[in-house]
């Protein structure tokens, strides 16, 4: 029974894999490309690259629906014929046909969960750098506003206990790539004197592992608050952290990082401060772990619905399952919102679909159960 249910599923199984991913990125990077190889003079090889590095985030995208479109199609193909009647007929329990398809489902989870952590994060991110370096795009790759990194250290007291205090306090304008530009940096690292470091611009000299600032200001400032010295300068390098930098490097776009890469930034964005990035950030983290385990959602809606006894068609399946899908997803997009708008806690704005339709689908199944 297993190896028949699961040889109906997989054919319907990879033809939605294939229509679904074939139809995300026709719509999404096909006419795209197409007008940056008129408009732009884009080689049509690098355009054919371009589309196939962006083919594997929307296969993640189809394996969940062509889970749900392959279960509730073979379900319902052997409900109306009355093959599930008979196995019914034959002891066999709706929960355990069912079961057959949530299994599934898991295997499908797994590769879900491995495309969308080893695959699709590293070709989206090989298709930007490949699309800018073909078109030689003068915008930087990298670019932030408002970079804010504190640095602290421990101080020991009398008492044995340590207090924490700023040692240093960097702020820059803006990142375009190349230099931070509009900086301000306070450094109390040293006993007995602080310095305000004012520049027009600074860039990172990784041959000395120092900081070349240009056009500004040094104030050495005495422990009694006094100014000691003011030291105006074009060029200037001083002996600080790079951590700056990382910290507007870091940035990429959330569909180019993994969970590793994801929560690698998310400390980077504490030390920031800027609470929406941290908070959107956060609710990416958890949609990247609960997007996986919609396969096994779907499955277990799509059986369960399949399995009421009813006559439907193809067409009608697959209307059912583009219902189903939308609904689902905009659920998604609108408890992802709440989420990062902190009406919902992260894991609730990210899980709150996958536990509705988990419900939606135990409650059908029961139903269909007690008949």
């Amino acid at each position: 029974m297993d190896r028949y249910l699961a040889s109906e599923m997989l054919p319907t199984f990879f033809f939605g894999v294939g229509a679904f991913s074939s139809i995300g990125v026709t719509i999404d990077s096909v006419f795209e490309l197409v007008r940056k190889i008129v408009e732009s003079g884009l080689p049509i090889d690098i355009a054919i690259q371009v589309f196939l590095l962006k083919l594997p985030n929307f296969i993640v995208l189809a394996f969940p629906m062509s889970t749900l479109l392959a279960t509730l199609m073979t379900y319902s193909r052997l409900s109306s014929e009355s093959e599930l009647i008979a196995l019914r007929g034959c002891g066999v329990s709706v929960y355990r046909m069912v079961l057959t398809a949530v299994m599934l489902s898991l295997v499908v989870t797994g590769m879900t969960f491995v495309f969308n952590e080893q695959i699709a994060p590293a070709a989206n991110y090989q298709a930007t750098l490949t699309l800018d370096s073909a078109l030689k795009s003068d915008k930087p790759t990298f670019q932030q506003q408002n970079i804010f990194y504190p640095e602290y250290r421990d101080i020991p007291q009398s008492d044995g206990s340590k207090s924490r205090i700023l040692s240093r306090l960097f702020y820059a304008d803006q990142f375009d790539g190349k230099r931070m530009k509009g900086l301000t940096i306070i450094d109390r690292s040293k006993e007995g004197v602080s310095q305000i470091v004012v520049s027009e611009s600074a860039q990172w000299n990784g041959s000395q592992n120092v900081w070349d600032f240009y056009n500004g200001t040094i104030y050495l400032v005495a422990a009694d608050r006094s100014y000691r010295n003011i030291l105006r300068f074009e060029h200037q390098q001083l002996q600080l952290p790079r951590t700056p930098l990382s910290l507007a490097e870091k940035s990429r776009d959330y569909g180019e990082m993994n969970i590793s890469e994801a929560l690698e930034q998310l400390t980077v964005e504490r030390l920031g401060g800027d609470r929406q990035k941290i908070r959107k950030l956060q609710v990416r983290i958890q949609q990247k772990i609960a997007l996986p385990f919609v396969c096994v959602v779907f499955g277990l809606v799509g059986a369960a619905m399949g399995t009421i006894p009813q006559r439907t068609g193809r067409g009608t399946s697959f209307g059912i399952s583009v219902i189903v899908i939308f609904s689902y997803y905009l659920i998604f997009f609108i408890s992802g919102a709440i989420g990062q708008a902190g009406i919902l806690s992260p894991f609730m704005g990210a899980w709150l679909p996958n536990f509705i339709f988990f419900g939606i689908g135990a409650f059908l199944l029961i139903r269909v159960a007690q008949r």
